[in-house]
C-alpha cells in the first residue's frame, strides 16, 4: 500500500499548516476526513477541496468544557474513527526569560491539554475500529533545550511523555499511539520566527512524511532526517549541546541584562 485509503480520520488544527495539508492529502486518497479548528471560515476553504469527503467540526481543543460536547458531535458524523491526528498547537517564545506564567499556560493548554482533550473525546469511537491509531504532533525542539523555547519545548516534551504513558497503558489493546516530531515547517506560526530555520519544509512535504511513517507502522515519526539525527546526537551527548551550540544561539549575555 502506497497511501492511506478508506479510513475515517479526525484531524485537529486542520485550518492551516500540517493539519490542512494532511487533510487535503488524505481526502485525495479517498478517506473520510473530519477537520477541526477554531476558525470555521478557514475550515470551509479546506472542505472545498473535497466536499463529499471532508466534514467540519469547529472546536477549540484547549477549551475543556467545549470539548466535552465534541464527542456527541463526532458521533453524529461517524460511528467510528480509524485514525486521529492531533495537529492543533501554538508557540510563544520567552524573550529575555520573563517566565510569564500566563504565556506558559496558553502554550500548554493548546499543545498538551489540547491533545488530552482530543484523545478523551476520540477514544469511544477509536474503540470501534479494528486497527485504531492516535497520533499527535510534537516537535524536534523537545529533544534538546532551545533558547527562548522554554514554554513551547516543555509542552512538546510533556506531550511526548504523555504519549509514551498512554502507549504503555494501552499496550495490551489494538490502539497504536504515534508521536510525530517535525522540524521547521513553513506555517503561519513559523512565519513569525526571526531566526534562521534550517531544512525548512513545506506543509505538503510534512504531510507526505507523516503518511509514509503511518503506513510503515512507526511509533515515532521524525523529519527531516538532516535535522533529527544531529539533534538526537546532541540529545544523547547533552553536554556537547550546552557547551558548543546553546551559547551561540542564546540572546542573553548576563542575568542583569535580561530584556
Amino acid at each position: 500500500m502506497t497511501a492511506i485509503e478508506g479510513k475515517t480520520v479526525w484531524i485537529t488544527g486542520a485550518s492551516s499548516g500540517i493539519g490542512e495539508a494532511l487533510a487535503r492529502r488524505l481526502a485525495e486518497h479517498n478517506n473520510f476526513v473530519i477537520i477541526s479548528s477554531r476558525g470555521k471560515e478557514s475550515l470551509s476553504e479546506v472542505q472545498k477541496a473535497a466536499p463529499t469527503r471532508i466534514r467540519l467540526l469547529s472546536c477549540d481543543v484547549s477549551d475543556d468544557e467545549g470539548m466535552d460536547r465534541v464527542g456527541a458531535e463526532l458521533a453524529e458524523l461517524t460511528d467510528h474513527l480509524d485514525m486521529v491526528v492531533a495537529c492543533a498547537g501554538t508557540c510563544e517564545y520567552d524573550d529575555g526569560l520573563r517566565l510569564d506564567s500566563a504565556s506558559y499556560r496558553r502554550v500548554f493548554d493548546a499543545n498538551f491539554f489540547g491533545a488530552i482533550n482530543t484523545l478523551r473525546q476520540a477514544l469511544p469511537l477509536l474503540a470501534r475500529s479494528k486497527a485504531p491509531v492516535f497520533a499527535a504532533v510534537g516537535s524536534l525542539s523537545s529533544v534538546v533545550g532551545f533558547p527562548r523555547a522554554e514554554a513551547y519545548g516543555a509542552s512538546k516534551a510533556a506531550l511526548g511523555y504523555f504519549l509514551d504513558a498512554v502507549r504503555a497503558d494501552l499496550s495490551r489493546t489494538c490502539l497504536k499511539v504515534v508521536h510525530i516530531r517535525p522540524g521547521f515547517i513553513d506555517t503561519p506560526l513559523t512565519e513569525r520566527n526571526d531566526f534562521e530555520m534550517p531544512f525548512l519544509m513545506t506543509p505538503e512535504e510534512a504531510a507526505e512524511c507523516i503518511e509514509r511513517g503511518l503506513l510503515r507502522g512507526k511509533s515515532t515519526i521524525d523529519f527531516p532526517w538532516r535535522l533529527s539525527w544531529p539533534l538526537r546526537f546532541f540529545g544523547f551527548f547533552r553536554s556537547l549541546w550546552f557547551r558548543f551550540s546553546a551559547p551561540r544561539m542564546t540572546r542573553i549575555r548576563s542575568l542583569a541584562a535580561r530584556q
